[in-house]
């Protein structure tokens, strides 16, 4: 008999979608493990690949969003290889090796492939996704000056999500960017403006690779360029509410140290996408200690005196009004994984990405009290399965 999940009653769901290119499948995987619960977002907030995933999630009815994701994501991704099919006949070839030999052979396979499907990208790019530029890295206007084109992406997205129902509003979409000129970091929001498939894809516009996107005659590029976890935008957009939010990370802060220069330049993407993330909770925990010293404080002053100045209300409003409770998403690499990892689209790590954010929220999901509203007095509590395993 399937378990039935309570879900509390929130006012807000939020999905926060963080970038990092064909890392971006794992997201889905944990959308499909929320589906599971019956549980629906109130509100999707992403950057780069988060956008895009954000525009399939809100572009579809709830029963569509994880078949169009997957034909989305097949779409963008190579197909299925021959040569990766072959490897469990090369696992069968090893029968009578040792567990060690065998490790060892799938996992120097396993990179060779993955290798290969990154130069193919750099070489050929993804269909419906972006494709080598002419003459690359063109010229001329910021719009035109990059390796790839991503104009393909237009009709994709057009394809696969509805856009009249991104703005229909019966869910809020917030997508982050970076304004070239004056580089701020500014939200694309359809409760302020109506959505179409170039504020999604200006958000993804990550340079030199992609060019800069225009829109009203400003140029934007990838909102990773600042800042690539829109948490913020979520913990300081009015008025507050109780808000239980998945942040989804596609980049782990915690790691090995490198051996070799391929290792560096991954431990190096690492670090960079994902320090805005710890940034942002620590300065929300900071302020949520802050919270708590000025209430016990508040507590010294005389019941009397409190209850005849109005101003005591207010702070015990504000100190204590809306809780946050984050579950908090990170995907590990695979051992397999390079530092080319973010642009390698294959077929077969899409889908490894995806069937592991699938099993992190299903793990997550074992704890029958992880979603449990923050109890009075704490204004941002943080779950995370793999710190409590």
């Amino acid at each position: 008999m399937k378990k039935v999940f309570k879900v509390p009653d929130y006012p807000c769901v939020a999905l926060v979608l963080q970038g990092g290119g064909a890392l971006g499948s794992y997201q889905a995987g944990v959308l499909e493990g929320l589906s599971e619960i019956k549980l629906k977002p109130t509100w999707l907030t992403g950057i780069s690949i988060g956008a895009l995933n954000c525009a399939i999630i809100a572009g579809n009815p709830p029963g569509q969003r994880i078949k169009k994701l997957r034909e989305f994501w097949e779409t963008i991704c190579q197909p299925p290889s021959p040569a990766a099919q072959s490897l469990s006949t090369l696992y069968q070839l090893f029968g009578l090796a040792s567990q060690t030999v065998k490790d060892l052979t799938l996992a120097q396979t396993e990179r060779m492939f993955g290798s290969y499907a990154a130069a193919q990208s750099i070489l050929e790019g993804q269909k419906g996704f972006f494709m080598p530029r002419p003459m690359a890295p063109g010229g001329g206007s910021p719009a035109t000056t990059s390796y790839y084109d991503t104009t393909p992406l237009i009709e994709t997205l057009e394809k696969y999500a509805d856009f009249d129902r991104i703005n229909n509003g019966d869910m809020r979409v917030s997508v982050g960017a970076t304004n070239v000129k004056s580089g701020n970091f500014v939200y694309f929001d359809n409760t302020e403006m109506k959505l179409g498939p170039k504020h999604f894809i200006a958000s993804s516009s990550l340079p030199p690779g992609f060019p800069a996107t225009e829109i009203d005659g400003q140029f934007y590029w990838d909102g990773g360029c600042v800042s690539n976890t829109p948490l913020e935008y979520i913990l300081n957009t009015k008025p507050h509410m109780d808000t239980l939010i998945f942040q989804v990370d596609l980049w782990s802060a915690q790691g090995d140290l490198p051996t070799d220069i391929f290792e560096v330049l991954e431990r190096q993407k690492d670090i960079q996408y994902s320090s805005r993330t710890r940034e942002v909770t620590n300065k929300i925990f900071e302020l949520q200690t802050l919270r708590q010293l000025l209430a016990e404080t508040l507590q010294h002053v005389p019941a009397a005196a409190r209850k005849k100045d109005p101003w005591f209300a207010l702070m015990q409003e504000k100190l204590f009004g809306a809780r946050y409770k984050c579950i908090h998403m990170i995907y590990r690499n695979k051992p397999t994984a390079g530092h080319y990892k973010d642009f390698e689209f294959s077929h077969e790590t899409m889908t490894y990405h995806w069937q592991t954010g699938l099993d992190d929220m299903r793990r997550t999901l074992e704890n029958p009290h992880c979603l449990d509203l923050p109890p009075l007095g704490e204004s941002f509590v943080t779950y995370d399965v793999h710190r409590h395993q």
